[in-house]
Protein backbone atom coordinates (compact mmCIF):
# COMPACT_ATOMS: atom_id res chain seq x y z
CA UNK A 1 0.00 0.00 0.00
CA UNK A 2 1.29 3.42 -0.89
CA UNK A 3 1.83 6.12 1.73
CA UNK A 4 -0.06 9.39 1.83
CA UNK A 5 1.11 12.25 -0.42
CA UNK A 6 4.54 13.39 0.65
CA UNK A 7 5.36 16.87 1.91
CA UNK A 8 7.52 17.34 -1.17
CA UNK A 9 4.59 16.61 -3.53
CA UNK A 10 2.33 19.00 -1.64
CA UNK A 11 4.99 21.73 -1.72
CA UNK A 12 5.39 21.32 -5.50
CA UNK A 13 1.62 21.74 -5.89
CA UNK A 14 1.65 24.84 -3.70
CA UNK A 15 4.60 26.29 -5.63
CA UNK A 16 2.78 25.79 -8.94
CA UNK A 17 -0.31 27.50 -7.53
CA UNK A 18 1.79 30.44 -6.32
CA UNK A 19 3.41 30.81 -9.73
CA UNK A 20 -0.04 30.80 -11.32
CA UNK A 21 -1.28 33.47 -8.92
CA UNK A 22 1.77 35.65 -9.66
CA UNK A 23 1.21 35.45 -13.41
CA UNK A 24 -2.50 36.16 -13.03
CA UNK A 25 -1.73 39.20 -10.88
CA UNK A 26 -0.28 40.97 -13.91
CA UNK A 27 2.86 42.05 -12.02
CA UNK A 28 5.26 39.29 -13.11
CA UNK A 29 8.56 40.63 -14.46
CA UNK A 30 10.78 39.17 -17.16
CA UNK A 31 12.95 37.76 -14.40
CA UNK A 32 9.87 36.11 -12.85
CA UNK A 33 9.10 34.43 -16.17
CA UNK A 34 12.71 33.26 -16.46
CA UNK A 35 12.62 31.86 -12.91
CA UNK A 36 9.38 30.05 -13.67
CA UNK A 37 10.93 28.54 -16.79
CA UNK A 38 13.92 27.30 -14.76
CA UNK A 39 11.60 25.89 -12.10
CA UNK A 40 9.54 24.01 -14.69
CA UNK A 41 12.59 22.56 -16.43
CA UNK A 42 14.26 21.45 -13.21
CA UNK A 43 11.94 18.53 -12.51
CA UNK A 44 9.38 16.36 -14.30
CA UNK A 45 7.06 16.74 -11.29
CA UNK A 46 7.35 20.53 -11.56
CA UNK A 47 6.33 20.55 -15.23
CA UNK A 48 3.54 18.00 -14.80
CA UNK A 49 2.08 19.93 -11.88
CA UNK A 50 2.36 23.21 -13.81
CA UNK A 51 0.35 21.75 -16.69
CA UNK A 52 -2.36 20.75 -14.24
CA UNK A 53 -2.23 24.26 -12.75
CA UNK A 54 -3.29 25.70 -16.10
CA UNK A 55 -6.69 24.11 -15.55
CA UNK A 56 -7.15 26.41 -12.58
CA UNK A 57 -7.59 29.33 -14.99
CA UNK A 58 -10.91 27.79 -16.01
CA UNK A 59 -11.86 25.94 -12.83
CA UNK A 60 -11.51 29.03 -10.62
CA UNK A 61 -12.45 31.62 -13.24
CA UNK A 62 -15.62 32.46 -11.28
CA UNK A 63 -13.75 33.83 -8.27
CA UNK A 64 -14.14 37.60 -7.70
CA UNK A 65 -11.39 39.42 -9.60
CA UNK A 66 -10.26 41.22 -6.41
CA UNK A 67 -9.32 37.84 -5.00
CA UNK A 68 -7.41 36.70 -8.05
CA UNK A 69 -5.44 39.50 -9.66
CA UNK A 70 -4.55 43.18 -9.71
CA UNK A 71 -4.39 45.30 -12.85
CA UNK A 72 -1.16 47.01 -13.82
CA UNK A 73 -2.55 50.52 -13.42
CA UNK A 74 -3.40 50.15 -9.72
CA UNK A 75 -1.21 51.76 -7.02
CA UNK A 76 1.61 49.58 -5.71
CA UNK A 77 -0.08 49.06 -2.35
CA UNK A 78 -3.26 47.84 -3.97
CA UNK A 79 -1.30 45.55 -6.24
CA UNK A 80 0.64 44.08 -3.33
CA UNK A 81 -2.59 43.53 -1.41
CA UNK A 82 -4.25 41.79 -4.36
CA UNK A 83 -1.20 39.61 -4.93
CA UNK A 84 -1.14 38.66 -1.26
CA UNK A 85 -4.80 37.64 -1.43
CA UNK A 86 -4.20 35.66 -4.63
CA UNK A 87 -1.20 33.90 -3.12
CA UNK A 88 -3.24 33.05 -0.05
CA UNK A 89 -5.93 31.41 -2.16
CA UNK A 90 -3.28 29.71 -4.30
CA UNK A 91 -1.60 28.21 -1.24
CA UNK A 92 -4.86 26.64 -0.04
CA UNK A 93 -7.67 25.59 -2.39
CA UNK A 94 -5.75 25.25 -5.68
CA UNK A 95 -2.85 23.41 -4.02
CA UNK A 96 -5.26 20.95 -2.42
CA UNK A 97 -6.99 20.46 -5.77
CA UNK A 98 -3.70 19.97 -7.59
CA UNK A 99 -2.40 17.36 -5.18
CA UNK A 100 -5.73 15.57 -5.36
CA UNK A 101 -5.51 15.46 -9.16
CA UNK A 102 -1.95 14.15 -8.99
CA UNK A 103 -2.51 11.53 -6.30
CA UNK A 104 -6.16 10.39 -6.12
CA UNK A 105 -6.77 8.60 -2.85
CA UNK A 106 -7.96 5.37 -4.47
CA UNK A 107 -4.80 5.25 -6.60
CA UNK A 108 -2.11 5.91 -4.01
CA UNK A 109 -3.83 3.49 -1.61
CA UNK A 110 -3.98 0.70 -4.23
CA UNK A 111 -1.92 -2.47 -3.72
CA UNK A 112 -0.26 -2.21 -7.14
CA UNK A 113 0.03 0.93 -9.25
CA UNK A 114 2.02 2.50 -12.06
CA UNK A 115 3.02 6.06 -12.85
CA UNK A 116 2.55 7.76 -16.21
CA UNK A 117 4.82 5.97 -18.69
CA UNK A 118 5.44 3.05 -16.35
CA UNK A 119 4.37 -0.54 -16.93
CA UNK A 120 4.55 -3.34 -14.42
CA UNK A 121 4.44 -7.15 -14.56
CA UNK A 122 3.74 -9.15 -11.41
CA UNK A 123 3.36 -12.88 -10.81
CA UNK A 124 0.80 -13.48 -8.07
CA UNK A 125 1.21 -16.10 -5.37
CA UNK A 126 -1.16 -18.48 -7.17
CA UNK A 127 0.89 -18.29 -10.38
CA UNK A 128 -1.40 -15.88 -12.19
CA UNK A 129 0.30 -13.12 -14.20
CA UNK A 130 -0.85 -9.53 -13.68
CA UNK A 131 0.29 -6.71 -15.97
CA UNK A 132 -0.49 -3.04 -15.45
CA UNK A 133 -0.31 -0.43 -18.17
CA UNK A 134 0.60 3.23 -17.72
CA UNK A 135 -1.13 5.26 -14.96
CA UNK A 136 -3.05 2.28 -13.56
CA UNK A 137 -3.94 0.84 -10.16
CA UNK A 138 -5.37 -2.43 -8.88
CA UNK A 139 -6.18 -3.98 -5.51
CA UNK A 140 -5.39 -7.67 -4.96
CA UNK A 141 -6.99 -9.98 -2.38
CA UNK A 142 -5.92 -13.55 -3.12
CA UNK A 143 -7.51 -14.74 0.11
CA UNK A 144 -10.90 -13.94 -1.42
CA UNK A 145 -9.63 -14.69 -4.96
CA UNK A 146 -10.53 -11.11 -5.98
CA UNK A 147 -8.96 -8.19 -7.82
CA UNK A 148 -10.35 -4.69 -8.26
CA UNK A 149 -9.28 -2.44 -11.14
CA UNK A 150 -9.22 1.06 -9.68
CA UNK A 151 -7.78 2.95 -12.63
CA UNK A 152 -6.27 2.48 -16.07
CA UNK A 153 -5.61 -0.78 -17.87
CA UNK A 154 -4.54 -4.30 -16.95
CA UNK A 155 -4.06 -7.79 -18.35
CA UNK A 156 -4.65 -10.89 -16.25
CA UNK A 157 -3.60 -14.42 -17.18
CA UNK A 158 -4.89 -17.20 -14.92
CA UNK A 159 -3.26 -20.63 -15.35
CA UNK A 160 -4.39 -22.45 -12.20
CA UNK A 161 -7.63 -24.34 -11.63
CA UNK A 162 -8.97 -21.76 -9.18
CA UNK A 163 -10.47 -18.76 -10.92
CA UNK A 164 -10.21 -15.09 -9.97
CA UNK A 165 -12.97 -12.50 -9.81
CA UNK A 166 -12.17 -9.09 -11.26
CA UNK A 167 -14.34 -6.27 -9.91
CA UNK A 168 -15.08 -3.25 -12.10
CA UNK A 169 -17.26 -0.14 -11.66
CA UNK A 170 -19.90 -1.67 -13.97
CA UNK A 171 -19.83 -5.33 -12.95
CA UNK A 172 -17.40 -8.20 -12.52
CA UNK A 173 -15.50 -10.73 -14.61
CA UNK A 174 -14.90 -14.35 -13.59
CA UNK A 175 -11.52 -15.37 -15.03
CA UNK A 176 -10.35 -19.00 -15.05
CA UNK A 177 -7.57 -20.52 -17.19
CA UNK A 178 -7.77 -17.60 -19.58
CA UNK A 179 -6.22 -14.24 -20.37
CA UNK A 180 -8.26 -11.05 -20.35
CA UNK A 181 -7.38 -7.41 -21.06
CA UNK A 182 -9.44 -4.74 -19.30
CA UNK A 183 -9.37 -0.97 -19.70
CA UNK A 184 -11.31 1.63 -17.73
CA UNK A 185 -12.40 4.65 -19.75
CA UNK A 186 -14.25 7.76 -18.63
CA UNK A 187 -17.72 6.30 -19.16
CA UNK A 188 -17.27 2.60 -19.83
CA UNK A 189 -14.98 -0.38 -19.49
CA UNK A 190 -13.55 -2.40 -22.39
CA UNK A 191 -13.09 -6.14 -21.81
CA UNK A 192 -11.26 -8.32 -24.34
CA UNK A 193 -10.38 -12.02 -24.14
CA UNK A 194 -6.95 -12.96 -25.50
CA UNK A 195 -7.27 -16.68 -24.69
CA UNK A 196 -9.82 -19.00 -23.10
CA UNK A 197 -13.17 -17.61 -21.99
CA UNK A 198 -14.50 -15.44 -19.16
CA UNK A 199 -17.92 -14.92 -17.62
CA UNK A 200 -19.12 -11.34 -17.52
CA UNK A 201 -21.66 -10.32 -14.87
CA UNK A 202 -22.82 -6.71 -15.43
CA UNK A 203 -24.42 -4.73 -12.61
CA UNK A 204 -27.45 -4.44 -14.87
CA UNK A 205 -28.56 -6.81 -17.60
CA UNK A 206 -27.94 -10.49 -18.26
CA UNK A 207 -24.61 -12.29 -17.76
CA UNK A 208 -22.73 -13.48 -20.83
CA UNK A 209 -19.83 -15.72 -21.78
CA UNK A 210 -17.03 -13.90 -23.60
CA UNK A 211 -14.78 -16.19 -25.63
CA UNK A 212 -11.29 -15.92 -27.08
CA UNK A 213 -11.11 -13.25 -29.77
CA UNK A 214 -14.16 -11.38 -28.48
CA UNK A 215 -14.52 -8.04 -26.74
CA UNK A 216 -17.32 -5.94 -25.29
CA UNK A 217 -17.86 -2.53 -23.70
CA UNK A 218 -19.49 -2.55 -20.29
CA UNK A 219 -21.47 0.53 -19.19
CA UNK A 220 -23.82 1.54 -16.40
CA UNK A 221 -26.77 0.07 -18.29
CA UNK A 222 -25.07 -3.24 -19.06
CA UNK A 223 -22.97 -4.87 -21.78
CA UNK A 224 -22.85 -3.59 -25.34
CA UNK A 225 -22.58 -5.62 -28.52
CA UNK A 226 -19.93 -8.34 -28.63
CA UNK A 227 -17.27 -7.61 -31.27
CA UNK A 228 -14.23 -9.36 -32.72
CA UNK A 229 -10.91 -8.72 -31.00
CA UNK A 230 -7.38 -8.82 -32.43
CA UNK A 231 -5.19 -10.23 -29.64
CA UNK A 232 -2.11 -8.54 -31.14
CA UNK A 233 -3.51 -5.03 -30.64
CA UNK A 234 -2.81 -4.63 -26.90
CA UNK A 235 0.90 -4.35 -27.75
CA UNK A 236 1.53 -2.50 -24.49
CA UNK A 237 1.92 -5.94 -22.89
CA UNK A 238 5.14 -6.21 -24.89
CA UNK A 239 6.06 -2.55 -24.47
CA UNK A 240 4.95 -1.42 -27.94
CA UNK A 241 2.19 0.69 -29.44
CA UNK A 242 0.82 -0.79 -32.64
CA UNK A 243 -0.84 1.29 -35.35
CA UNK A 244 -2.54 -0.35 -38.33
CA UNK A 245 -3.27 2.46 -40.77
CA UNK A 246 -4.61 4.43 -37.81
CA UNK A 247 -5.59 8.13 -37.87
CA UNK A 248 -2.77 10.15 -36.34
CA UNK A 249 -5.13 11.85 -33.89
CA UNK A 250 -6.20 8.51 -32.42
CA UNK A 251 -2.59 7.36 -32.26
CA UNK A 252 -1.46 10.52 -30.45
CA UNK A 253 -4.30 10.33 -27.94
CA UNK A 254 -3.07 6.88 -27.05
CA UNK A 255 0.60 7.89 -27.03
CA UNK A 256 0.11 10.76 -24.61
CA UNK A 257 -1.13 8.32 -21.98
CA UNK A 258 2.53 7.29 -21.74
CA UNK A 259 4.00 10.81 -21.61
CA UNK A 260 4.06 13.14 -18.60
CA UNK A 261 3.34 16.75 -19.42
CA UNK A 262 1.45 18.17 -22.38
CA UNK A 263 1.29 16.79 -25.93
CA UNK A 264 -0.75 18.81 -28.44
CA UNK A 265 -1.14 18.81 -32.21
CA UNK A 266 -2.64 20.96 -34.94
CA UNK A 267 -6.11 19.67 -35.95
CA UNK A 268 -4.89 19.63 -39.56
CA UNK A 269 -2.80 16.58 -38.65
CA UNK A 270 -5.71 14.66 -37.18
CA UNK A 271 -6.45 12.44 -40.17
CA UNK A 272 -2.96 11.57 -41.38
CA UNK A 273 -2.44 7.80 -41.28
CA UNK A 274 0.06 5.91 -39.14
CA UNK A 275 1.29 2.34 -39.49
CA UNK A 276 3.94 0.47 -37.53
CA UNK A 277 5.07 -0.71 -34.09
CA UNK A 278 6.59 1.86 -31.75
CA UNK A 279 8.55 1.26 -28.54
CA UNK A 280 6.89 2.85 -25.54
CA UNK A 281 10.07 3.21 -23.48
CA UNK A 282 11.13 6.26 -25.54
CA UNK A 283 8.17 8.37 -26.61
CA UNK A 284 10.46 11.19 -27.74
CA UNK A 285 11.85 8.82 -30.35
CA UNK A 286 8.29 7.92 -31.40
CA UNK A 287 7.63 11.60 -32.10
CA UNK A 288 10.89 11.84 -34.05
CA UNK A 289 9.88 8.84 -36.16
CA UNK A 290 6.51 10.44 -36.88
CA UNK A 291 8.27 13.64 -37.98
CA UNK A 292 10.54 11.61 -40.28
CA UNK A 293 7.68 9.78 -41.98
CA UNK A 294 4.86 12.34 -41.98
CA UNK A 295 4.63 16.02 -43.03
CA UNK A 296 4.87 17.39 -39.52
CA UNK A 297 7.35 19.01 -37.15
CA UNK A 298 7.89 18.59 -33.42
CA UNK A 299 8.15 21.83 -31.41
CA UNK A 300 9.24 21.53 -27.78
CA UNK A 301 8.57 24.55 -25.57
CA UNK A 302 9.95 22.58 -22.62
CA UNK A 303 10.84 18.93 -22.15
CA UNK A 304 7.23 18.28 -21.16
CA UNK A 305 5.36 20.69 -23.43
CA UNK A 306 5.39 19.43 -27.01
CA UNK A 307 3.33 20.53 -30.01
CA UNK A 308 3.11 18.88 -33.44
CA UNK A 309 2.45 21.20 -36.37
CA UNK A 310 2.36 20.84 -40.17
CA UNK A 311 5.84 21.13 -41.62
CA UNK A 312 7.12 24.69 -42.10
CA UNK A 313 4.43 26.14 -39.81
CA UNK A 314 5.72 28.07 -36.80
CA UNK A 315 4.10 28.18 -33.34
Amino acid sequence: MRAAPSGEALEVARAAARWLALLESGTATEEDHARLERWRNSSISHETTWQKAQLLRQRFSGLPPTLAMASLDRPDLARRTAIKRALGIAALLPATWLIGRQLPVQVWMADVHTAIGEQKKLQLADGSLLQLNTDSAVNVDLGKRELTLVRGEMALKVTGSAGLTLHLPYGRVIVGRSEVCVRLNDSDCQIAVASGAVQLQPLHGPALLLREGEQVRLKVGGAGQVERFDASLPGWREGVLIAQNQPLGDFLRELRRFRPGLLRWDPVLEHLRVMGSFRLDDTDRVLSLLAASLPLEVHSRTRYWVTLVPRNIQV
